[in-house]
């Protein structure tokens, strides 16, 4: 499966953002999806992922009250809705997808198929 991240750019402290991770290439909906984030000088860190039917949503707990994951099928996309944005929040979200989730729907190694990432800057 290919993946393309967009949506990132720059914003101020307290917008709201939209990223979409739009896959091409496989049966989609088979397909389990992560949200990753690498801030400046920070490892890879966990955002969200959802499975391949929408039907379980994993978010990190550190953004549970401000990030929603979400996906359509039938347009091969899966979104992350970002309210609230802080200057924390700045990094390179990256999405991954993969059919064989082993780790629990948290991990890295849970997805081989990872899109180039969008660069989210917030701004103080």
């Amino acid at each position: 499966v290919q993946l393309q991240a967009f949506g990132g750019g720059l914003v101020q402290t307290g917008d709201s953002l939209r990223l979409s991770c739009a896959a091409s290439g496989t049966t989609f909906s088979t397909y389990a999806v992560g949200w990753f984030r690498q801030a400046p000088g920070k490892e890879r860190e966990f955002v969200a992922s959802i499975t391949g039917s929408g039907g379980s949503k994993y978010v990190a707990d550190s953004q549970k009250d401000r990030f929603t994951i979400s996906r359509d099928n039938s347009k091969n996309t899966v979104y992350l809705q970002m309210v609230s944005l802080k200057p924390e929040d700045t990094a390179v979200y990256y999405c991954a997808a993969d059919n064989n989730i082993r780790f629990g729907y948290r991990s890295e190694r849970d997805f081989s198929s990872w899109g180039q990432g969008t660069l989210v800057t917030v701004s103080s």
